[in-house]
Order: structure tokens, then sequence, then C-alpha cells
């Protein structure tokens, strides 16, 4: 998957079977690598914060490696 960051930065996030989780906001990149770790999403209103790990802006963090498919929403594999 070849996608640049700027186009990611706004998409709606979903679970593989239908549950939106939010809007990716921003990465956590690492510095020595480059690559991508995870992923910053704003959760939907309806989304039980405590059930993922979130920054302290109260952003959930994903990790970027689940993220399957980028069309007009992104996809996830998430497990709580």
């Amino acid at each position: 998957m070849r996608k640049f960051i700027t186009e990611l930065k706004g998409k709606t996030v979903m679970t593989n079977d239908g549950q939106i989780l939010g809007m990716i906001e921003n990465f956590v990149i690492d510095k020595t690598t480059g690559d991508i770790q995870h992923v910053l999403v704003v959760p939907a209103e309806e989304i039980e914060t405590r059930l993922f790990k979130t920054d302290t802006q109260g952003r959930l963090i994903l990790p970027f490696s689940e993220m399957n498919a980028v069309r007009d929403v992104v996809v996830m594999n998430v497990t709580h």
C-alpha cells in the first residue's frame, strides 16, 4: 500500500466489521527507521475509549501494521 500521510489524515477509520472508530489525526513515527508505528485517531462519539490505548489528548493509538484497506475509509483489524 503506497499512500502519502497527507492522503490519510482526516480519513475515517473503521473496523473490519463496520464499526466507525473515528478520524485519523496524526501518526507516531520511529525516528531511527522512519517507519510509521501507530495511527492517532480522534474517537467517534459512540466509541468506548477505555477499551483502547489512548494518548494524553484522548486519541486512540492504533497499530499502523493493522491498517488494511485505504479507499474512502481506512479499515483496520482491531481487537479490544
